[in-house]
């Protein structure tokens, strides 16, 4: 295992630890609202120092995006200091979920090399399930090697996406295209973790996820996850700018190109983010 990668495993799982002790003990959970239908918990930004400090401890040169903090951290001794180095981090994503005790929720590590995701760690710690990934190297599942699903045809596939809860103005756009699913014998599902529904796509438990206006800190390890496993990822107009444009599409490298044009033909890109 690559020596970051393995760090970043390490943070994941004492991550994944603080949580599952609060689910033990949900009176010590204390939420707050960020803006409206956006949560977190203190347990999300003691997962998140925990992280941060494990990171920057091994490697103080390097810089942080983190959910809660929201901006890039640096090492306070090395702020001028800057290798190319970033690690992207959602300590809980899924917080909602996490709230309600509704299983599906994971810590998401991704390490950016001058703009490209190289390393990436997601770890379910209601399941002890870790996902990893190196760029090159493949990904797996608790060292079983995955690849995304051999589903050709739409129809009889299942794929999961999330509704945008920040902006209804054009919110039944997106309802057309379930619409358009459905009635093409499509399932869809709705987990609520990004992250854990790009890692279903690469381990093939779900044939295309997709979703619009994500962070980076959602996707930026999944997507390798995906990528390293035999999928195909991109944004709604057809380029790779979805870790910050927050508009994602993945899936096996046969569904890929049929799901891109339904989605392109709801122009969700122009009508629902403008």
């Amino acid at each position: 295992m690559h020596p970051m990668l393995n760090t970043a495993v390490k943070a994941a799982r004492r991550a994944g630890a603080i949580i599952n002790r609060a689910t033990l003990d949900p009176t010590k959970i204390k939420i707050s609202e960020k803006e409206k239908n956006d949560f977190v918990t203190n347990i999300d930004k003691n997962c998140e120092q925990e992280i941060i400090d494990i990171l920057l401890s091994a490697y103080p040169k390097h810089s942080i995006l983190a959910e809660e903090s929201g901006t890039l951290i640096m090492n306070p001794s090395n702020e001028n200091i800057n290798h190319g180095y970033t690690w992207i981090v959602d300590p809980i994503d899924g917080t909602t979920n996490f709230i309600h005790d509704f299983p599906f929720y994971s810590v998401s590590i991704g390490l950016m090399l001058n703009g490209e995701i190289t390393q990436a760690v997601v770890y379910d710690p209601h399941r002890d399930e870790l996902f990893i990934s190196s760029k090159g190297r493949g990904s797996y599942l608790n060292d079983r090697r995955l690849r995304v699903s051999n589903q050709i045809i739409v129809e009889g596939s299942l794929i999961t996406t999330g509704f945008p809860p920040k902006n209804k103005t054009n919110y039944s756009k997106y309802i057309n295209l379930i619409n358009k699913l459905v009635n093409n014998s499509v399932s869809v599902r709705r987990i609520g973790s990004a992250a854990l529904e790009l890692c279903y796509v690469a381990a093939g438990r779900s044939d295309c996820f997709f979703e619009i206006g994500l962070m980076p800190w959602d996707i930026a390890a999944g997507s390798l996850i995906v990528k390293e496993a035999g999928g195909f990822v991109g944004d709604f107009i057809g380029g790779d700018g979805y870790l910050f444009n927050g508009d994602i599409v993945a899936s096996n490298p046969k569904l890929f190109p049929i799901i891109s044009k339904l989605i392109a033909s709801e122009q969700l890109v122009q009508e629902i983010k403008r």
